[in-house]
């Protein structure tokens, strides 16, 4: 059989390719603003961008069917994907982001302005159980799992399906499919698209991570706009 190492990558015949999109830039969430113990802030304006753009990025593919988590950063992400193609986003539980336990509230970024030592702990080690509270990791990467697969179950030969999601959940689902270190893929962009396929025996491969050329390319042309109309970008 001869093997063609320069051809393009696409998914075979019964193999079901999955676009996984970060959500979009929010602010960070208050303490009280918990919705059943989650932190879930709504996008800003960077973040309604960086959806818009990734929806007309999304144009150029055949995309059958658009998923949420239940979260607004999701969901507000994954509408003007889904008005593209006059489709209705599906929120799956499973796609939500990893519960922080005791730092819901007081998350990552908070932390992370304030050089917080227990989370570059975390980091540093690579290891989510180290959080006060947090979920459960096994049942975590099981949810994870299964959340990627409803998704892929959703397309077919020549289609696409869409899953917007999170950092840790897109992370999570390439360290279990590529067998990478825990956080190897953890820093992906607001806006970015992951692609992984789905062979016909259920193996998964990576087909790209964290493609950020719309994000840039609207913000090149959103500063061009500000520039010409005597705005100030930054």
């Amino acid at each position: 059989m001869k093997i063609d190492f320069q051809r393009a990558l696409s998914a075979p015949p019964g193999a079901h390719e999955v676009i996984l999109v970060r959500h979009g830039a929010c602010d960070p969430p208050a303490p009280d603003g918990l919705i059943g113990g989650r932190s879930d802030p709504g996008l800003n304006e960077r973040g309604r961008a960086e959806a818009a753009a990734a929806g007309e990025r999304l144009r150029r593919e055949p995309v059958a069917a658009v998923f949420a988590s239940q979260l607004r950063r999701t969901t507000e992400t994954a509408a003007p994907i889904a008005a593209a193609f006059e489709l209705r986003p599906a929120v799956l539980d499973d796609l939500g982001e990893i519960y922080l336990g005791e730092w819901e509230g007081h998350g990552i970024h908070d932390r992370g302005s304030r050089g917080d030592p227990e989370l570059a702990r975390v980091l540093a080690e690579q290891r989510w159980d180290l959080v006060p509270g947090v979920e459960d990791i096994d049942g975590f990467g099981a949810r994870v799992r299964r959340g990627v697969e409803t998704v892929a179950d959703a397309a077919g030969d020549g289609t696409v399906a869409v899953a917007v999601t999170h950092s840790a959940v897109i992370a999570e689902f390439l360290r279990q499919i590529t067998g990478s270190e825990p956080f190897a893929f953890f820093h992906n962009t607001n806006g970015s698209l992951t692609r992984v396929i789905r062979l016909p025996d259920r193996r998964w491969i990576l087909a790209c991570f964290n493609d950020t050329e719309h994000v840039h390319a609207h913000r090149a042309a959103a500063g061009a706009g500000a520039a010409g109309d005597g705005g100030v970008s930054g």
